[in-house]
């Protein structure tokens, strides 16, 4: 069943086309890998599906609904969710905090609502739960009282990874997760990751660079150049396509 279906979606910069008529169809519960060399327009299309950037042209459509021209809170509000490629957590904050406060599900957050703590008591309890259940998934739980900006690169990677989750998240785009991360720690990222695609059934598109690493953990690779798309598969099929051959190495 198809989760995310993107249809001749074009953006150009001034007389610069960076998107050519992207044709892509996201299936859930699928760990999904978005290649190519700098400036081929993946960071692009992760603007534009996630709503940071408006399309020229063409649809997307998120389970079930029209989100071309929806912002990034309104797409957030649908279940698609974005991690960004230089963590931004609460850096005040505890890694338990920055969990608690990135759900959505706590009507005490209400105006009205705030001072009748008995209509959201659960909702905190729950929310409670969910975070200690989230932060074990992604081995973050010795670090629930950690302020988030003592965490390492890598475990401020995870902690990305776990507010996306709290969120509520269908699909999580992810630009970079492993960037400046040591090979160990990236594995386990990626292990994570996997893991949450397998048992929870939320979609993962990610760009990533590091190819060696990442396309061990794909069940899909879309490959990209100049704005389009040049081949599509599983990992080792685009690896071996000419014309990604041609992108990265050149004539």
């Amino acid at each position: 069943m198809s989760i995310l279906t993107i249809k001749g979606i074009r953006k150009h910069f001034g007389g610069l086309t960076v998107l050519d008529g992207i044709d892509m169809d996201l299936e859930t519960g699928k760990l999904y890998q978005l290649i190519g060399p700098n400036g081929s327009g993946k960071t692009t299309l992760i603007n534009v599906v996630s709503g940071l950037l408006k399309p020229d042209d063409g649809k997307i459509t998120f389970d079930g609904v029209d989100i071309t021209n929806k912002n990034l809170y309104h797409t957030y509000k649908t279940g698609l969710v974005r991690t960004w490629q230089i963590p931004q957590p609460f850096v005040n904050l505890t890694t338990l905090e920055n969990f608690l406060i990135s759900s959505s599900a706590n009507m005490g957050e209400s105006f009205l609502l705030a001072p009748l703590k008995s209509k959201w008591k659960s909702d905190e309890e729950k929310i409670s739960k969910e975070a200690f259940e989230i932060m074990e998934m992604v081995n973050l739980t010795e670090q629930k009282g950690t302020a988030s900006k003592n965490l390492s690169g890598g475990q401020q990677k995870l902690l990305e990874l776990g507010r996306a989750m709290m969120s509520g998240a269908k699909m999580i785009l992810m630009d970079e997760p492993i960037a400046g991360v040591n090979p160990t720690l990236a594995h386990e990222i990626f292990k994570k990751i996997s893991k949450i695609c397998d048992e929870q059934k939320i979609t993962f598109l990610i760009v990533e660079h590091r190819l060696d690493i990442a396309l061990q953990y794909s069940d899909y690779v879309f490959a990209m150049d100049r704005g389009k798309i040049i081949a599509k598969g599983g990992s080792e099929e685009v690896l071996k396509n000419p014309k990604v051959i041609e992108s990265y190495l050149g004539e």
